[in-house]
């Protein structure tokens, strides 16, 4: 066992702090990590404070990690020590369901083991997450870093992790490319990652956002238009234009100005999962142009490791802030507040600092 140090919450009235647990002996396949940086998702807000119910105390977050490899498995064969890896929101599935079997690991019909809040399938023991300094995590979960990314990007490719393949997933399966019209809902650290990542594949992108302070960084991100989605008026105009609009909004929020700007056979793609539900969208939109509302949960191994190959084709990081972890909780409240362009990031070796 390998004695680290992390940050976690005990409940979910008491602020993250330090915290000191155990990483597990390496296992035949497993891979060492030391963490070097570690995004801020907001998930990591939601678990910490049981706003999605289910959380498992202490819990220590974080699944947009970033790091080098210190040691391997005798059975590893795709990493070796120094390797610069990441690892995202999974840490282990069934392997053998249809799902698995077809590299959609995130819809585990057996089960996927997140990469904290999860149950190891071999111990039962809970995983604890990128907090942290140090990371043991099977060599299938685990990510090479492209070398088309510089040592001076590493703390911006951390979101991609979660904010990347979150969007860059559905963006793909729904085939966004060139000719394509897309949506974007809310500018924050998924939203900024669809704008960057849709207009890389070449569709037309259109952002919708309640801030008419947003559009200026909007377009420098990449998108081609904005639309201020609380002025009834300019919605109206939309109608019926939009192939594709991926919603990024945590938050409870009507979706049928949304739907109403969809073409015929368009789809509206949910990513942001909110506390409390969405109201029931208008049912006459959808049966009337044959339009869907649809989801989409992160991305398998496999595709994780193309976004990631991607991002570094068409340099696209994310844009982050870099704080020190004991900034942690002041960052979860601006977080509340959008007080971020658009990604907090851990430098973990301020954890290691007295």
């Amino acid at each position: 066992m390998t004695k680290v140090l992390g940050y976690a919450a005990q409940q979910s009235t008491t602020p993250l702090a330090p915290f000191n647990f155990e990483r597990r002996e390496l296992r035949p396949s497993d891979v060492q990590i030391d963490i070097l940086y570690c995004g801020v998702c907001h998930s990591d807000l939601h678990t910490v404070r049981n706003e999605w119910k289910g959380t498992i105390y202490p819990v220590v977050p974080g699944h947009e990690i970033l790091g080098k490899v210190v040691q391997v498995g005798n059975k590893v064969s795709g990493f070796k020590q120094g390797d610069v890896v990441a690892v995202g929101c999974m840490v282990d599935s069934c392997g053998s369901c249809s799902s698995c079997k077809e590299h959609l690991e995130q819809y585990c019909e057996g089960g996927t083991v997140f990469t904290y809040n999860g149950q190891d399938k071999y111990d039962q023991t809970i995983t604890y997450g990128g907090y942290s300094t140090q990371i043991v995590v099977d060599q299938k979960f685990v990510l090479h870093v492209p070398k088309g990314f510089k040592e001076s990007d590493y703390a911006a490719v951390a979101p991609l992790l979660c904010a990347g393949i979150t969007t860059y997933s559905p963006l793909r399966h729904w085939k966004v490319g060139k000719g394509s019209v897309v949506g974007v809902v809310g500018l924050g650290g998924l939203g900024h990652m669809a704008i960057k990542l849709a207009h890389a594949m070449g569709a037309y992108v259109v952002l919708f956002t309640t801030s008419s302070n947003k559009v200026q960084d909007a377009k420098r991100l990449g998108a081609d238009e904005v639309v201020i989605s609380k002025n009834a008026d300019e919605m109206e105009k939309q109608a019926n234009r939009f192939d594709f609009i991926i919603d990024t909004v945590a938050a409870s929020h009507n979706l049928d100005p949304f739907v109403q700007a969809l073409k015929r056979d368009g789809t509206m793609c949910l990513v942001g999962a909110p506390e409390f539900p969405h109201p029931s969208p208008t049912i006459n939109q959808l049966i009337f142009r044959r339009r869907q509302i649809g989801g989409s949960l992160i991305g398998g191994v496999k595709e994780t490791q193309e976004m990631l190959d991607f991002c570094a084709k068409h340099h696209i990081v994310s844009d982050i802030e870099l704080i020190p972890i004991q900034k942690i909780n002041e960052a979860y409240e601006r977080m509340l507040k959008s007080d971020v362009k658009y990604r907090f990031v851990i430098d973990i070796n301020s954890l290691k600092q007295k």
